[in-house]
């Protein structure tokens, strides 16, 4: 019997679509390109913020959790069934790049090419069972760094 309250209560976060039931929550994380702090300063941080939920937003993308770093970006994402991870990525480093730069014209001294993050990137999908114990890890980055 409890079994089954379980499931309705966290059937209801699901999306639905005519051939699909489900939710594709993630974990990413990535780095600014050679590890620059770009984000020491307050007022770059609450940019990049603004810059990375801006982007999220115009793409369909729900950040549950997001938490800026000197160096990288943590954040917890729902995403649409249909739109791959890498795609994900291409929206929220792309867009979030091209808002920064658009901004803040200085940090074209420090990357005249324009490419504001690095290659690399971090995801892991995430289950509403881990969700609690990933939005703490996310929220409390600053004691690990």
């Amino acid at each position: 019997m409890k079994q089954k309250l379980l499931f309705s209560k966290s059937a209801e976060k699901y999306e639905r679509g005519n051939h699909f039931v489900g939710v594709s929550m993630w974990e990413f994380e990535w780095c600014t390109k050679y590890r620059y702090k770009m984000a020491r300063k307050e007022e770059n941080e609450r940019l990049l913020d603004a810059c990375i939920r801006r982007t999220a937003s115009k793409n369909g993308i729900k950040i549950i959790e997001l938490n800026v770093q000197p160096e990288h970006i943590h954040c917890i994402v729902l995403v649409k069934f249909d739109m791959s991870v890498s795609k994900v990525f291409q929206f929220l480093k792309g867009g979030s790049s091209y808002l920064f730069f658009k901004h803040q014209e200085k940090a074209r001294l420090r990357y005249p090419r324009g490419h504001f993050w690095s290659k690399g990137k971090f995801a892991s999908s995430v289950g509403f069972v881990q969700l609690d114990v990933v939005q703490n890890y996310v929220r409390n980055q600053d004691e690990h760094h």
